[in-house]
């Protein structure tokens, strides 16, 4: 049965360089690369040497813990590289992209004709099953377990997403695909999650067999982990896996063409891009063409892979992080600032009324790194609790993480957050706290404990 939610706390953060909705016909970049540190909590085994060959489709490296999880090269090409860093621990594998992309042949298939074990052997041979990650720990799905439920937010609430409905428009056979493939996984419910304050794509709207549930409110309403937290709660030795509309076409494709088509639509963001829009590439790609195509204006810029509150940063000939849909370029923020917070601040974001900002709330503002001062007294301000709408308390579940109190972590609901949950925290906290690092850091410690 379908649910309505509406979301109350939270925080939406009006920044300028929405991208555009045109999509850029830039021809496919020369590199590209697989980072392993995407992946929370696996450990990986290299299959590939440089100078070796490889299809769209070639597992480049695997699981050490679970050989059978393969992840795949996403274009064809040649390994130019492997940087390591210390104790030769793989930081990249690069390939240099052909000019025609060559795919691996896989069966192509109706997921309705097909057992579960089938369906997951196909995405698992394919290197597509790491697409698929579980709650809690928000780390890469395990194919020998069931999930109650199976989750997929089809907007996105951080600041300058990109645009779901614009992106998947036309995508709408290989969507249901995908979707009929991931009902064979779970014994309980998919969990289409779509923004009930916007009229819903036709894509979205004209879905079959899956719970269509109507979500409004701030961000970050479109984090799948607030859907979960309201919909389907989650309690120790419960599983919820979860994917990105974007990575369910993969999953379409895979069975309605026969290959691993990581294809992806990705938005150029930020104040400091001068022409932002949407731009058609595969997942990994460098991130150069594309700065170079869309502009970026003088200055001392942070470019990210992802948004503003939970992305990384990259140098300007790195690559697109596995997951990301976005690139964001705002300014560094490593200039002084005259009488800092005792100026009136009308273009500085807060969120209380310290600053005369306040009185324009939905103005988008150039805003830049600067933490506008260093770590303090870690103190309850009831800030948190302002921009977490799930019902559990953020800073003393933070408290136990750092004091490593395993059964105080469980108690104060460690099972349901991963890193983006807490990443307006962070933004408001006036401790500057951070929260998301030590996030991860509790969540690894209850996996090595419960392993």
């Amino acid at each position: 049965m379908s649910e309505y939610i509406k979301i109350k706390r939270g925080l939406n953060i009006q920044l300028a360089g929405e991208a555009r909705k045109i999509l850029s016909n830039l021809s496919l970049p020369e590199t590209f690369a697989l980072k392993p540190d995407n992946f929370n909590g696996v450990t990986l085994k290299l299959l590939v040497k440089e100078g070796d060959e490889v299809q769209a489709g070639t597992a480049l490296f695997a699981d050490k813990k679970n050989e059978a999880v393969k992840f795949c090269s996403p274009v064809s090409g040649e390994i130019v590289e492997i940087i390591r860093g210390e104790k030769r621990k793989i930081l990249e594998v690069k390939i240099l992209a052909d000019k025609k992309l060559n795919f691996a042949v896989f069966k192509k298939a109706d997921p309705h004709d097909l057992s579960r074990e089938e369906i997951i052997g196909a995405l698992l041979d394919s290197g597509i099953w790491p697409f698929i990650r579980q709650r809690p720990f928000g780390i890469i799905a395990n194919p020998e377990e069931i999930p109650k439920s199976i989750f997929i937010s089809a907007f996105d609430t951080n600041p300058l997403a990109p645009d779901n409905d614009f992106i998947l428009k036309d995508d709408m056979t290989d969507f249901q695909t995908g979707l009929d493939a991931l009902q064979k996984l779970t014994n309980g419910k998919v969990h289409l999650n779509i923004n009930s304050d916007l009229t819903p794509a036709t894509i979205f709207a004209n879905v079959k067999k899956v719970v269509i549930n109507k979500i409004s409110g701030p961000h970050p309403a479109g984090n799948v982990g607030v859907q979960i937290h309201h919909i389907d709660a989650i309690s120790k030795g419960e599983l919820v896996w979860y994917l990105y509309p974007q990575d369910v076409l993969i999953l379409g494709r895979l069975f309605n063409y026969g290959r691993f088509d990581a294809s992806r639509v990705i938005a150029l963001t930020g104040s400091q891009v001068k022409d932002p829009k949407y731009y058609k590439t595969i997942v990994g790609c460098t991130v150069k063409t594309i700065l170079a195509d869309g502009g970026l204006k003088v200055g001392k810029n942070r470019i990210i892979s992802g948004n503003v509150l939970t992305g990384r940063q990259i140098p300007s000939e790195g690559f697109l992080d596995f997951y990301d849909s976005q690139i964001t370029v705002i300014p560094e923020g490593d200039k002084p600032e005259f009488m800092g917070w005792l100026m009136p601040g009308f273009e500085k974001l807060s969120m209380s009324r310290t600053f005369f900002s306040w009185f324009k709330p939905n103005k988008k503002r150039d805003v830049n790194t600067n933490m506008h001062g260093e770590e303090r007294p870690f103190v309850i301000t009831g800030e948190y609790e302002k921009v977490l709408p799930m019902d559990i308390y953020p800073v003393q579940l933070l408290k136990s993480i750092l004091i490593e109190d395993i059964e105080m972590m469980e108690n104060l609901g460690i099972y349901e957050v991963v890193e983006e949950d807490f990443a307006l925290c962070e933004f408001v906290c006036t401790s500057k706290i951070e929260s998301q690092e030590i996030i991860r850091k509790g969540l690894e410690l209850i996996r090595k404990e419960l392993s």
